[in-house]
């Protein structure tokens, strides 16, 4: 873009900006003539997809602001319109998380529908994003609106979208709405309602606590063994918004002894404690670890700031605190409730860059499996078309620390998670094991798979075209080993082909942009890049053979020295292909 051309798309986005905040800032850049930054701000627009919006605050198409919003929710509420016939009497639900801005994305999401004649539900506090989930199938709502950045920095914040079926949404929905929102002229043109006028005219109401007890009703009969008896769990909300009702659940549940970090307990959306609120980052889970130590805890349960992820961390052996992965956490939870539970015609299902234990302990105990893209929503929609073929839902999970235990809530629920993480861990407890026992006892009897990812934070347009070529750069040269390991099918998903053999086959998923490479021995690497991040993702799993009677901690030590020389390997093929070293 000519600099002449930048400057007076900025101009004139300032100009229709409703926040007198961004419009200084954008005016401020302008006067300065700072190309640079403005270039990043406009050469691109936040891309409207099945994952909403997410992206840094600020002024500008490429940023998170209140123009966007509002173009966003007129381009929502019409879409609703034309598609769903009685959204006019159905409404919309409206859930915030606790970060900056998020009070004020809500509002204005709200004046807007209320202006086009859809009634708007709103949450009068912060709402994990799991709650949020339940409230629009519980309010028989046309569709719902979470305003939350999920895990990111403190500068992010977002919007999501669900559907009137509680799942988030898919095409041709995420196309249809963001056409229509392409089609939304500026930003000061677009027409709101004040709330009190709302209001007066039933278009604007408060979700009522009653919908909260009845999460927590649903939640609490998750639980399959009730077992609480002796278990100590320190717990943390990450600063997040899901704090009060995980204690509220674990005290009902009847968990005697539970500890919040009180440095995180509360709702911050300036994050004080973490640079980066997510439980898998370094550093994140320091304040949890000095306490759990302190108070000598069994169990370390934190949720991001919007709840809708876990984390767990348990004690080994020797008695240290670890961390489990996603996959873990995942398979253990798959296994626990298919064989503590009595349910028929089961059902589990994982994403196709999780592991693939849980296939092998569901084709063991005769449950059903299925594999989506990733992405929660592909893992509730799949549930819901199961459960009409008679299927009983009973986990989905994917590695990212996202789980959802039931139908209860049709996108990942950290908070109902938990409790069914504490009800195993006592389980566990009262058999004399820890969590990472009976991870041993399943990984006995189903094999041992170890994975890991790596991800290259790339943001920007630059970024974004780095990563392109990096995805191109595979298909066009795809290998034909990575190291010592002969790559036996490659799946691409975009293309929606699997090549294996010289034979190409088709694939039954979706299309989307991730190239999966099966190696002999059965072990896996697969690229992506994220849905709601400027990173490229590298995921890779090695699947490591027991000798009889052989310790564990020998067989998982040669698996992870595998695992790590098969990363080492691939890294510099990606780096032939663009990735900066």
């Amino acid at each position: 873009m000519d600099t002449d051309r930048l400057l007076r798309d900025a101009q004139a986005w300032a100009d229709a900006d409703p926040d007198p905040t961004t419009a200084a800032e954008l005016e401020a850049l302008i006067a300065a003539k700072n190309t640079a930054e403005l270039s990043d701000r406009f050469a691109m627009a936040l891309e409207f997809g099945t994952a909403g919006l997410r992206g840094v605050l600020g002024g500008g198409t490429n940023r998170m602001n209140r123009a966007v919003v509002r173009r966003t929710t007129l381009g929502l509420a019409r879409y609703l319109k034309a598609t769903v016939p009685d959204v006019t009497t159905r409404g919309v639900i409206i859930g915030r998380d606790g970060r900056l801005l998020s009070v004020e994305f809500a509002q204005d999401a709200a004046a807007v529908l209320a202006a086009e004649g859809i009634p708007a539900w709103v949450f009068p506090d912060v709402a994990p994003t799991p709650l949020t989930a339940f409230a629009v199938v519980r309010h028989n709502a046309a569709a719902g609106i979470m305003v939350t950045a999920s895990h990111n920095p403190p500068e992010y914040n977002g919007y999501k979208v669900y559907w009137g079926n509680g799942a988030q949404i898919i095409p041709p929905h995420d196309t249809g709405i963001a056409r229509a929102i392409d089609a939304v002229g500026p930003a000061k043109d677009v027409a709101l309602m004040n709330e009190d006028e709302a209001r007066r005219r039933g278009l604007f109401h408060d979700v009522k606590d009653s919908v909260t007890r009845a999460y927590l009703d649903a939640i609490l009969a998750l639980r399959p063994t009730r077992q609480t008896k002796g278990l100590s769990i320190v717990y943390t909300a990450m600063h997040g918004v899901g704090g009060a009702l995980v204690l509220q659940a674990l005290a009902e549940a009847g968990f005697e002894h539970v500890a919040p970090v009180p440095e995180q307990q509360q709702p911050d959306g300036r994050f004080p404690t973490v640079r980066f609120p997510n439980p898998e980052e370094k550093g994140a889970m320091d304040l949890s670890t000095a306490l759990a130590n302190s108070v000598k805890a069994d169990l370390v349960l934190a949720n991001d700031p919007d709840a809708d992820r876990l984390a767990v961390m348990a004690r080994d052996a020797s008695g240290a605190l670890v961390m489990l992965t996603g996959n873990e956490v995942g398979v253990l939870l798959g296994h626990f409730l298919l064989t503590q539970q009595k349910t028929e015609h089961p059902l589990v299902v994982t994403t196709i860059v999780s592991s693939a234990q849980l296939k092998a302990i569901a084709a063991a105990l005769g449950s059903r499996y299925a594999e989506t893209l990733t992405g929660f929503k592909w893992i509730a929609n799949v549930a819901l078309d199961e459960l009409q073929r008679g299927a009983n839902f009973v986990v989905g999970y994917e590695e990212a620390l996202g789980y959802s235990v039931g139908p209860v809530v049709r996108d990942k629920d950290g908070i109902g998670a938990a409790l069914v993480v504490a009800d195993m861990a006592a389980w566990c407890k009262a058999r004399g094991l820890t969590l990472l026992g009976y991870l041993e006892e399943v990984q006995r009897a189903h094999g041992l798979f170890v994975a890991k990812q790596f991800n290259a934070t790339l943001p920007g347009a630059s970024g974004a075209a780095t990563i392109k070529a990096v995805m191109d750069g595979f298909r066009a040269r795809a290998p034909a080993a990575i190291g010592p390991a002969r790559i036996t099918a490659t799946n691409d998903y975009q293309l929606q082909t699997r090549t294996e053999g010289g034979t190409v086959s088709p694939l039954s998923l979706p299309p989307s942009n991730v190239v999966a490479y099966e190696l002999e021995g059965g072990h896996r690497v697969t690229l992506r890049p994220s849905g709601t991040e400027p990173k490229i993702k590298f995921y890779f799993e090695w699947r490591e053979t027991m000798t009889p009677g052989e310790p564990m901690a020998d067989a998982k030590a040669r698996a992870m020295k595998r695992l790590d020389a098969l990363e080492a390997a691939f890294l510099p093929l990606a780096a032939e292909r663009g990735l900066p070293r």
